[in-house]
């Protein structure tokens, strides 16, 4: 570790000395790693980001386009954590530090962990209901809030982003869609601040509740974008349908919001088939890619 950055981590925990460092896992695309640091007065977690000289995007897609958009996602998520307020029942990480030393930047975060959230690879449905409650606050709170700093519209997969892949797209009903679908979902009347990457692999637990991390694709846009996209990280193919109504009524009913919920519902399937245009685009082999996804995609393209 960079001994500059070393010294920040210390002065960050008014600690003395670094005990350990843990790597948790690499960026992705080989854009740095986030690390578990334990101090002699506790531990913070810290993500290193150094963008590569050499891209070596998993899946092919190491163009330009995409590491600029990389970029400006470490620049967002510093601005979050910076701005960051506190929102009621919505667990995240507090933003310790920010900045860069040399050709590395950071951001230090509050170790979930030694609050006692753990990471999950399988879900009871508490465990669902407290990320639905999650999602659900958060977008309650910044309804209407601005994105200055932030993504002007939120989510990795935002069409304006992703040119690369519409072009690749082979499904031409949909590709025609495409931009359609972006402006029904930009135009909705209500509209929030997004997690914009609402995995479960971005939430963690504890014995009461969820927290979730990753908010480098936060930005605005509708909530159901988040509720979609978690569904598809969590559910099987043959679960989907299943689920449905009781996710639905479950995140709604913590919303609140009637005329938000009436707007929203509407827009579900809209919201799931924007995911789908760019999975099939970015991965067509991918396995969301699945018989509930063609049936919002028809849905989606019956609502044009």
């Amino acid at each position: 570790m960079n001994p500059s950055l070393e010294k920040i981590i210390l002065d960050t925990r008014q600690a003395r000395h670094i005990l350990d460092v843990e790597l948790i896992q690499n960026l992705w695309s080989g854009y740095g790693e986030l690390t578990r640091v334990i101090t002699d007065n506790g531990s913070l977690i810290a993500k290193i980001i150094k963008f590569p000289t050499a891209q070596d995007h998993p899946r092919g897609w190491a163009t330009n386009i995409g590491h600029e958009r990389k970029k400006k996602s470490y620049r967002v998520e510093k601005n979050w954590y910076t701005s960051l307020e506190g929102v009621a029942r919505a667990r995240m990480a507090t933003g310790l530090a920010s900045g860069h030393v040399g050709d590395q930047e950071y951001i230090l975060l509050e170790d979930l962990q030694s609050s006692g959230f753990v990471t999950r690879s399988n879900l009871d449905w508490q465990e669902v209901e407290w990320c639905l409650s999650w999602l659900a606050h958060f977008h309650r709170h910044y309804m209407g809030y601005s994105t200055k700093g932030l993504w002007s519209i939120g989510t990795y997969w935002h069409l304006a982003t992703r040119p690369e892949e519409l072009k690749a797209l082979t499904d031409m009903a949909l590709k025609k869609a495409a931009p359609k679908i972006d402006n029904k979902l930009n135009a909705a009347k209500h509209r929030t601040i997004v997690h914009g990457d609402a995995k479960l692999d971005n939430f963690l637990f504890n014995d009461d509740e969820a927290a979730a991390v990753d908010f480098q694709y936060v930005g605005g846009g509708v909530g159901i974008k988040d509720v979609a996209y978690f569904m598809g990280s969590i559910f099987a193919e043959d679960e989907l349908q299943d689920y449905e109504a009781h996710v639905l009524d479950t995140y709604f009913k913590y919303l609140g919001l009637p005329e938000v919920e009436k707007e929203w519902r509407a827009l579900y399937p809209l919201a799931w088939c924007d995911f789908y245009r760019f999975l099939q685009g970015w991965s067509p082999g991918h396995w969301k890619i699945n018989s509930y996804s063609e049936r919002m995609r028809e849905q989606a393209l019956k609502c044009l």
